[in-house]
């Protein structure tokens, strides 16, 4: 008679599925993460078949959220965020409000609490990292201004969220005591604070957390990785990444009161400060995705297919704040900040979803009983339907961007206000690089060597400070943008290299650098056959493609070593029948 093992099946139900439903989606071209929440729909229990143990799910959902936050706070950049909080600080939160807003319009004409209005608007206000970040990156947008707003304007988000997870049991408890401060806080009705004092404790306790962390975790815990990484064992590292994650998670809560996301999303924050940051990154990331991937299998376990056909109309309501609410808000708050409309829809697009923090906050709400089940139906309905549409959106804003550009170029169409003048560089029969990225920072060392002079145009203020110490003159800005190109001279330079990965703001600096300078040599870089076609197509003189260089470059050294010549005995082998 075999052990009852509900552990080990609802695991290997959980991961089986995931891995056919994930192939099934990435097959048909869907991001894997539908088929993980399909996956958790099947064995859920409202549907045929066979279901896992929910109680078990939960509880290994609660270990895929700890890893999720450590991952978030592991790549959480404080830089980047400051490099675009003009636009990413208060573009997130007036979109945050408008989207909760609505959701809680949406929630009141259903009848439901305030509390869990607000726990629904804020699920439908935050998008998925997983899924912005994979487009961003298969559009190769990551380092472009578009994709740094992008990124930004998702970490503002990420904190919102960390400080609405650590806000909503406390309202909760208030709710549902019914003003009654024992329920919500013993600690707080002992010194009798009052019902606002619930609240004033509890950022008592998350200062305190944090102020711990600050002065003993950025010390402690690099110095605990650099320990365990000068003993060689690479295990021992991966166990060391992995006991800091959980261990600060839960000690945080035992000890602080405050969630194990807010521990864990801290835990990655002080991690990401060493030296060793990318190294933990990439030991932790399998048991990371792992249990990421039981995560999500959790969350569509909570949803019930035949809520889409009992109540249609709030899906559709629900999907129209998802898809268009808070995308418009997003466009309408990036063009009233004079950014290019290109920029806007890239941003209206990536934000047309929702994803891993919408299922934390459907399953704390629920648990706190302030969301109810229709709650949560609506939002696993809404977050499964737009990460499939969310491809869709980005097709529909690669057809448009394109005869967006014709159409300014049109005469007929009315004249845009002229950009602010940038002043031109002095520079003559010099060299233009644009983007002083790895690559654009190598061509730049090369030319310096050489006593070339150049002009280098980026956009990241760290490097821009780099450049400027080094004695390097450098433009801010786009190259894309005319007033930003023609500040570097073209007419009168010798060469342009065009390090920046995105072939589309490429195309547009090819063109516009041709038609200044017909003589002008241009150098640009590419990751397809496409997209060196669609340079040179523009004006480019030569397009490089980094895997046919390093092919190159292996044979090239291959040549210099031929093979030695095969021993005679071989072909006598060969000859008497011998398998070699």
């Amino acid at each position: 008679m075999p052990h009852d093992t509900p552990l080990i099946a609802t695991i290997v139900a959980g991961l089986g599925l995931a891995f056919v439903f994930g192939a099934l989606a990435q097959r048909f071209r869907f991001p894997p993460l539908v088929g993980y929440l399909l996956a958790g729909v099947a064995v859920g229990p409202f549907t045929p078949g066979f279901v896992a143990d929910q109680a078990l799910a939960t509880e290994l959902a609660e270990l895929g959220i700890i890893l999720l936050m450590f991952g978030v706070g592991l790549h959480f950049s404080l830089k980047d965020l400051m490099s675009v909080r003009a636009i990413a600080v208060p573009g997130a939160v007036v979109q945050i409000t408008v989207a909760t807003l609505m959701g809680m319009a949406l929630s009141w004409a259903m009848g439901w609490s305030i509390g869990g209005g607000l726990v629904f608007g804020l699920a439908l206000s935050v998008a998925s990292t997983v899924v912005l970040l994979r487009a961003l990156q298969e559009r190769r947008l990551m380092d472009t201004e578009r994709g740094r707003i992008a990124v930004g304007w998702l970490i503002v988000e990420d904190l919102a969220m960390v400080l609405a997870l650590v806000l909503i049991p406390a309202f909760a408890s208030l709710q549902n005591g019914n003003g009654d401060v024992a329920a919500a806080d013993p600690l707080a009705a002992r010194f009798g604070l009052g019902l606002t004092g619930v609240l004033l404790l509890t950022f008592a306790k998350i200062g305190v957390f944090m102020a711990v962390m600050l002065v003993v975790g950025r010390r402690l815990i690099p110095w605990i990785l650099h320990y365990v990484a000068h003993t060689g064992s690479r295990e021992l590292f991966r166990l060391a990444v992995l006991a800091i994650a959980l261990g600060v998670a839960f000690g945080s809560t035992k000890l602080f009161g405050v969630s194990l996301a807010l521990g864990a999303f801290f835990a990655g924050m002080m991690l990401g400060e060493s030296p060793l940051s990318q190294r933990a990154a990439q030991e932790s990331l399998p048991l990371r995705d792992a249990f990421a991937v039981l995560f999500f299998v959790s969350a569509g376990m909570l949803f019930d297919p035949a809520s889409i056909i009992r109540e249609p109309w709030p899906l559709l309501a629900t999907l129209f704040i998802i898809l268009f609410g808070k995308s418009l808000a997003a466009f309408l708050i990036v063009v009233a900040f004079r950014h290019p409309v290109s920029t806007a829809l890239t941003i209206s697009a990536s934000l047309a979803q929702i994803g891993e923090f919408s299922f934390i906050l459907a399953e704390i709400g629920g648990a706190t009983n302030l969301l109810p089940k229709a709650g949560r139906d609506l939002i696993l309905a809404g977050a499964i339907i737009s990460i499939m549409l969310n491809p869709l959106m980005f097709a529909a804003l690669d057809w448009l961007l394109p005869r967006l550009e014709r159409r300014r170029a049109d005469p007929a169409t009315p004249a845009a206000p002229k950009p602010a003048e940038i002043p031109v560089t002095g520079l003559t029969e010099h060299t233009i690089v644009v983007g002083y990225g790895r690559v654009g920072r190598l061509v730049g060392e090369a030319l310096q060597q050489r006593g070339h002079a150049f002009v280098a145009v980026e956009t990241s203020e760290d490097i821009l400070k780099q450049l400027k110490d080094a004695g390097i003159e450098t433009i801010t800005g786009n190259a894309a943008r005319s007033n930003v190109l023609r500040a570097t001279n073209p007419s009168a330079a010798h060469a342009l290299v065009i390090a920046i990965p995105e072939a589309f703001e490429a195309g547009q600096i090819v063109e516009q650098a041709r038609a200044a300078n017909p003589a002008l040599h241009i150098v640009a870089r590419a990751h397809s056959d496409a997209e060196v076609e669609h340079l040179k197509s523009l004006g480019a003189d030569m397009v490089i493609m980094g895997e046919r260089e390093i092919a190159r470059g292996m044979i090239e050294e291959l040549d210099t070593r031929p093979p030695d010549p095969a021993p005679e005995l071989v072909p006598q082998r060969a000859a008497e029948g011998v398998s070699i």
